[in-house]
């Protein structure tokens, strides 16, 4: 019974560490041009912040869409070489421009092997215009 207790124990701790070093995306906005007409402009991607890529990323897939809107934004393909910053200019897409009110907008980054495997992904999102 002290082994199970035991066992149970480590086990919920490594779980816990494993918890602690998910996968992580932020984003900022930066310089985006105000849009609100419902017509987004092409523009270069926001500044992303990534925490705990999973070990083997070879590349990154960025993809945005809108909660309140079945429009796809598109996204891009960023290689992946260990940075932890990815800088506006990295890819295009559509800009966020809803044509009344605030929306809220997810980006979805898709971590890829060299074999093009999905080995994570991660999540954010804003209210645009904040």
């Amino acid at each position: 019974m002290k082994l199970l207790i035991r066992i149970f124990i480590s086990l919920f701790f490594l779980t816990s560490t494993v918890n602690a070093a998910e996968f992580g995306l932020a984003f900022e906005w930066g310089n985006l041009k105000l849009c609100t007409s419902g017509n987004p402009n092409k523009v270069d991607n926001p500044i992303f912040t990534l925490t705990n890529v999973p070990e083997g990323t070879k590349t990154l897939q960025f993809r945005m869409k809108d909660k309140q809107s079945p429009y796809n934004h598109g996204g891009g393909k960023v290689e992946y070489t260990g940075q932890t910053t990815i800088e506006p200019g990295a890819f295009k897409y559509k800009s966020p421009c809803p044509p009344n009110g605030k929306h809220t907008y997810v980006w979805t980054v898709t971590a890829k092997n060299e074999k093009k495997k999905k080995i994570g992904k991660a999540k954010a999102q804003k209210k645009y215009p904040e």
